[in-house]
């Protein structure tokens, strides 16, 4: 408030952040089996403003993660949700809750939670349990954002899509995660939502509408008015906002209504004949549910004898020789005065040259040099009078001396259009340029438009199809102006095309219609049709009938689609001067369904249990699937028999079949083949594979078995193989087993031969000790029996002494080394020989290395060596 008036501000709501503890009571344990899911509640106590939740296991600050998507806090409810349970998840759980004061935080945890899990889950179905409302209201600008979960063996996958349009990419990640985020709304971003759930036993989905409002914002305002006693007062106030905003209006604070001199009606506000009561500050006042916003201004209303100080006539007013002129007459003056005008002692009134308006304006038509002087405005009120004056000058007229021409341009090429005037030599000329009406700006060097020094000429510069149109110079000089017009053609590439739609699509072709877009003056030539869909990376060209589409076609077929596939369209018109832009994208269609076309590939397997048949393939992608109730059909058969068993498996997403029977051979040959089916039918049998039942041990042992000491650390053994019938599967090798006599079997090291070796030694021995030895043949199931052991006894070690009193002296290229003899020990191995090695230097540098085995017996050795 002040002398001016009073206005009311925003209304504020002061609240106090807090957070209540836990109640003292515990919620009922809970169990639940093994592979199902579960859910704990949180229960959160009193609260203001709003929590975010968390979760922790049996101790602090041991919080619960993700793991997979295995588990969900939901942030609206803080319940904890468990996709999938598993046996560690039996523990304590504690609901831990936070709420956020600006300048601190609280915190508290619920009393322990109990969850059990017990054996014998089985696999399931997904099914929805965090669902987001039906109906969800998003505040335009601000970040909105949507639960789903699921319970489900195996864990459920999540992915989110927009029903009514595309999901917007600010979406990111979120787009396959239990919380849908959505910054910055806008109403582009509202429809209706879904969530989908699915793994390898089904899929569950839930939809629900997101709504976008608005706070209020202003359009239009008022603004400050100074306004004479006895006049009107005409106020808009215009506010955007959904719901649509409310206006109401106040004058220093107070309600006004329609009464009297005053009428309101909704965000117009009217006062007449207005009194110096009127004066004082004014408030529009627009509000939805979301908020109040304010628009001020201040109403002066005047009383004033006429005054001409602070904007008196011009005192000098050129004009041109044949042009018009105009003199204002604007004193300040309140309630409005009466104006007349004189020339000399000459009252002016209104002639066929002469015009005097009633508001003061004087306007003098074909002048000459007869009508210079000087002109005088009277005012007059009942508060007084004033009058001022101002002198006419007359001077010669701008005209234009080379008018500007019509030019033909292609796009990218420059262009000059020329414009010279003539004008009074005692003014100033300037020259200005628009186009289509709108003045250019010819200071800017790194734009199109370039003005050529000391005349008027224009400079276009990679002329563009914008740039078409009529230019228009404009000589200038302070008292008049002359202009000339020229139009310019900018030939280009064709404009998008309009009006497209897709109609009768079947399902691998859809028919195209659209509405030819403007030429840019050459001819269009040609049309192409671009695509996408969501298996593709952007934009590709589409096959058509017929493959060349003339520019004078408005329709097209397109082929070669995906059947039961989403598309998008555009079309591109062309000329001799390249192609334009693309049409605007057609909605999405999808094509219609049909039966798969082409067999599942990497058809295989083998492997497993006793007793089974496994078959693996690799998952048809979504592009050849053609239609939902998608499937697998499986035949297969012992190779060399007639009859097929026939199997379906339902799940898209399957990539194998396990077939079990009491009676089958182990490593049974089978012949197989897979086709798939949707609802519309089912597609051709890929090729034959032929695919192994699962092995078995095999059934005989090695036989021959023979164990060699090599040194007192190493042996070798050798065997007889066994026969690959009496495998049952494919023979990968052998395994050794040995052990020391004292030991037990059980405890036996062993080494696996890869391949179908019959040798093979055996390291990391002790010396002097005796070995049971025994060898198994092995497969992918499992090793055989084991064969009649043999026993093997290693070497004594070698002597631990080195050779004593070293010696060597040279003679010329010859080294003579010699030392005094080892002898062995009673428990060591008797010494064979020596290995001498040396190396040979030139300076610093070695020139040779060599070694020599002597075998001697003698107690004095030596060794000699040519280098």
């Amino acid at each position: 408030m002040n002398r001016c008036g009073t206005v009311l501000s925003r209304v504020a709501n002061l609240k106090f952040g807090y957070l209540h503890d836990f109640s003292g009571e515990g919620q009922s344990p809970q169990t639940v089996y093994e592979g199902a899911g579960a859910f704990l509640a949180c229960q959160a106590p009193a609260h203001y403003p709003a929590l975010s939740y968390r979760w922790f296991v049996n101790d602090f600050p041991s919080f619960v993660k993700p793991d997979g998507g295995r588990w969900f806090v939901s942030q609206v409810t803080g319940n904890l949700y468990l996709a999938k349970a598993e046996p560690n998840d039996t523990a304590s759980y504690f609901c831990f809750t936070t709420i956020d004061m600006d300048i601190s935080t609280k915190s508290t945890f619920s009393k322990a939670n109990q969850l059990t899990v017990q054996p014998d889950g089985t696999g399931s179905a997904p099914a929805i349990k965090v669902r987001f409302p039906a109906e969800t209201y998003a505040l335009a600008g601000h970040t909105t954002q949507l639960e789903c979960f699921a319970y489900g063996n195996p864990i459920p996958k999540l992915r989110w899509r927009k029903v009514d349009g595309l999901l917007p990419s600010k979406a990111g990640a979120s787009a396959e995660g239990p919380i849908l985020t959505l910054p910055e709304m806008t109403f582009h971003d509202e429809g209706v939502y879904e969530c989908e759930a699915y793994n390898s036993e089904g899929r569950d989905k839930h939809q629900g509408r997101i709504n976008v409002q608005a706070q209020p914002e202003w359009l239009q305002v008022m603004s400050d008015s100074e306004v004479e006693i006895s006049s009107e007062l005409h106020w808009t106030c215009v506010a955007a906002g959904k719901p649509r905003p409310s206006i109401r209006w106040l004058r220093n604070g107070q309600p006004l209504s329609t009464q009297d001199r005053v009428e309101v009606n909704g965000g117009r506000l009217k006062v007449i004949n207005l009194a110096l009561e009127d004066s004082g500050m004014y408030q529009c006042v627009a509000e939805n549910k979301h908020d109040t916003i304010y628009s001020n201004a201040e109403l002066r209303v005047q009383v004033q004898a006429p005054d001409f100080r602070s904007n008196p006539v011009r005192r000098l007013v050129p004009a041109a020789r044949g042009g018009q002129v105009m003199l204002e007459c604007r004193p300040r003056a309140a309630p409005k005065p009466t104006l007349f005008w004189s020339r000399g002692t000459e009252l002016l009134t209104n002639s066929s040259r002469v015009t005097v308006t009633p508001d003061g304006i004087l306007w003098i038509h074909n002048i000459s040099r007869a009508d210079e002087g000087k002109y005088t405005c009277f005012a007059e009120n009942y508060l007084g009078k004033a009058n001022s004056t101002g002198h006419l000058s007359v001077r010669d007229a701008t005209k234009i001396t080379l008018a500007p021409s019509n030019a033909d341009i292609n796009q990218e090429e420059n262009v000059t259009l020329q414009c010279h005037a003539s004008h009074d030599p005692t003014m100033d000329l300037t020259f200005t340029w628009a186009h289509n009406g709108a003045l250019l700006d010819l200071e800017d060097p790194a734009g199109p438009y370039h003005r050529k020094e000391t005349i008027g000429d224009l400079l276009i510069v990679s002329g563009q199809l914008s740039q078409a149109g009529t230019y228009s110079c404009t000589a200038q000089t302070v008292v008049d102006s002359a202009s000339a017009s020229a139009k310019l053609v900018v030939r280009g590439p064709p404009g998008p095309p309009g009006g497209l739609v897709v109609k009768n699509v079947a399902e691998t072709s859809a028919e195209l219609r659209w509405s030819r877009g403007y030429d840019n003056h050459s001819p269009i030539g040609k049309y192409v049709i671009m695509g996408c869909s969501p298996l593709s990376s952007g934009w590709r060209t589409m096959r058509t009938e017929p493959s060349n589409i003339e520019g004078n076609a408005e329709s097209a077929r397109v082929v070669g689609l995906l059947p039961w596939m989403d598309y998008e369209f555009q079309v591109i018109a062309s000329n001799i001067l390249g192609s334009g832009e693309p049409s605007m994208s057609s909605h999405t269609v999808r094509t219609q369904q049909a039966a798969p076309t082409v067999a599942p590939s990497g058809l295989g397997g083998g492997g497993g249990d006793r007793n089974e048949l496994i078959i693996t393939w690799t998952p048809m992608a979504r592009e050849y699937q053609n239609g939902d109730g998608f499937g697998y059909i499986l035949a297969f058969r012992k190779r060399n028999t007639p009859t097929w068993v026939v199997e379906r498996v339902s799940n898209v997403e399957s990539s194998r079949y396990v077939y079990s029977n009491q009676s089958l051979s182990p490593y049974c040959p089978f012949e197989v083949k897979i086709k798939a089916y949707n609802r519309k039918g089912e597609g051709p049998f890929s090729q034959i594979a032929l695919v192994h039942s699962a092995e078995e041990e095999p059934t005989v042992a090695p036989s021959r078995i023979n164990a060699t000491a090599l040194t007192a650390f190493e042996m070798q053994v050798s065997w007889d193989p066994v026969q690959h019938l009496s495998a049952n599967g494919i023979l990968r090798g052998y395994e050794i087993r040995y052990w020391r006599q004292h030991e037990r079997e059980a405890a036996a090291d062993r080494v696996r031969t890869a391949g179908l070796e019959t040798t093979a030694r055996v390291a990391g021995l002790r010396p002097s000790t005796r070995y049971h030895v025994t060898v198994l043949a092995y497969n992918s199931a499992g090793t055989g029996p084991a064969s009649p052991k043999s026993t093997v006894t290693t070497r004594r070690p070698p002597p631990n002494r080195p050779p004593g009193n070293v010696f060597w002296k040279t003679d010329g290229s010859w080294v003579t080394v010699r030392w005094d003899h080892v002898k062995a020990l009673g428990n060591e191995s008797a010494v064979l020989g020596y290995k001498v090695s040396g190396v040979c230097f030139e300076g610093e540098v070695c020139v040779c290395r060599w070694i020599c085995v002597c075998h001697i017996e003698n107690a004095r050795s030596k060794c000699l060596k040519e280098c």
